[in-house]
């Protein structure tokens, strides 16, 4: 706890006020990014309170950046309801559901083959005939799909794509369901 008065921020003493200037504080011999900082950490221990809205800061700003990270390391392709349409007209694409059958009743899209997730590894061989042909991927938010997609990839399948949103997106962007 400082005196009523005395300066808050750094620790180190001085006599050459001159010197500290670029801080504003007369007993600081740091540089002014140091002397800031510490000023920050005193801030941060006065008062419970400081410490719990910077923490929920950090946490919302992390949380915010945290899919623009995940986007980068995840090695499929993502497409769009549009693209996913474009790709099943124009190329002839496969669409494979990953979801659990009973997800799959409740409606796919149209001509998709259902291949739980937790099968695709020991069904690989019914998708042997397509390894020429464009995959799409899709389950019920994106990230089954993401995962199945990398196994196809390993697998040797080169046009593997992931529908973005899974088939929430598909129904958000108004595409039509099969039961």
């Amino acid at each position: 706890m400082t005196a009523p008065g005395a300066a808050v921020g750094c620790s180190a003493k001085i006599s050459d006020p001159t010197s500290a200037a670029a801080c504003g504080l007369w007993q600081c011999q740091h540089s002014y990014q140091e002397c800031r900082l510490e000023q920050f950490i005193a801030f941060l221990q006065k008062n419970p309170y400081h410490l719990m809205l910077f923490g929920a800061a950090v946490l919302s700003g992390g949380m915010l950046i945290w899919p623009l990270f995940g986007r980068m390391f995840r090695t499929g392709k993502e497409v769009s309801a549009v693209e996913v349409v474009q790709l099943i007209n124009r190329r002839d694409a496969v669409v494979i559901d990953v979801r659990d059958a009973s997800e799959y009743a409740t409606g796919h899209i149209t001509n998709a083959r259902n291949i739980p997730e937790a099968q695709l590894a020991e069904r690989l061989k019914e998708l042997d005939r397509f390894k020429t042909r464009p995959i799409v991927v899709s389950c019920g938010s994106g990230g089954r799909s993401a995962r199945a997609g990398a196994l196809l990839q390993k697998q040797g399948f080169t046009e593997v794509f992931t529908l973005r949103g899974g088939i929430g997106a598909w129904q958000q962007a108004s595409m039509p369901l099969e039961k």
